[in-house]
């Protein structure tokens, strides 16, 4: 989607700092970081949010998850993670690709 931010970075149209990527999956420093690691993890494919999600793109979510596992084994003070998605501009999704945030390195309030 040429209007999707997300996307344009995906296809390194705009510049950002990538931690990791796989084939399906890249995962990016977040600009706005929340906690001392705070990472995007995003599918390639443009998927507008977790409910557009469907059973074509199990194989995607399996890749975000272990890509979760990772990061949490690669990136020292990761080992203990939040992992967060936003469905919806209700719940607080604002760009609308499908994304997790990755937060690590401090302790959370439940």
């Amino acid at each position: 989607m040429q209007d999707c931010i997300f996307c344009r970075i995906v296809s390194k149209e705009i510049p950002s700092k990538i931690i990791r990527e796989s084939e399906q999956v890249i995962v990016l420093q977040d600009i706005a970081p929340k906690a001392p690691i705070h990472f995007l993890i995003i599918p390639k494919k443009h998927i507008r949010d977790l409910s557009s999600c469907d059973s074509q793109d199990s194989s995607v979510l399996s890749d975000i998850l272990m890509m979760a596992q990772a990061l949490s084994k690669e990136v020292p003070g990761a080992e203990n993670f939040k992992l967060l998605v936003n469905n919806g501009h209700s719940a607080g999704q604002r760009v609308f690709h499908l994304h997790f945030h990755f937060l690590a390195g401090k302790v959370f309030s439940e």
